[in-house]
């Protein structure tokens, strides 16, 4: 289920600690009017969107819901081992067809090792460039999140994590 603009502007406000008398304060509206964002009830004025994402903390794209997945990488602070850890990869075609491949990064490991190449998805040859041996490297020295993020001339994409 899709989340709702009031359920992700109250996850962003509650993350920076603020009230929603606090965020009423700012942009001289009324409480009541911050609740009804919240319950998706109404909906703030374009003119204080910039400004709202701003005092959030995340982008306009992140709060209008344009981006679903996290963005930042993250140092892990314990090591983990690469046999426990997962390579996601999820390709957004410019059609509307979406594909999510979840591998585990010791089997990403093992083709590489084999030669194995990835050279293309139906028509399309958007990951024949990734270096995968990159991103393993990547993963054992301890980064997780969203490492690669591609988009070509006729907007298809893909994100590459690691968890």
């Amino acid at each position: 289920m899709q989340e709702t603009f009031g359920v992700r502007f109250q996850r962003f406000r509650k993350a920076k600690n603020l009230t929603q008398e606090d965020i009423a304060n700012k942009f001289n509206i009324s409480p009541q009017a911050v609740s009804k964002w919240e319950n998706d009830i109404s909906y703030p004025d374009i003119t204080i969107l910039s400004d709202l994402s701003e005092l959030l903390g995340v982008s306009l794209d992140e709060l209008l819901g344009k981006i679903t997945e996290p963005t930042v990488i993250q140092q892990r602070t314990e090591p983990k081992d690469s046999k426990d850890m997962i390579l996601r990869i999820v390709i957004n075609d410019s059609d509307g067809s979406k594909v999510k491949v979840n591998l585990p990064l010791s089997l990403i490991k093992l083709g590489l090792h084999s030669n194995f190449q990835v050279s293309s998805t139906g028509n399309k040859e958007i990951l024949k460039d990734i270096d995968f041996d990159q991103i393993i490297k990547m993963a054992e020295s301890g980064l997780i999140g969203k490492l690669v993020e591609i988009e070509d001339e006729d907007g298809t994409t893909v994100d590459i994590f690691i968890d």
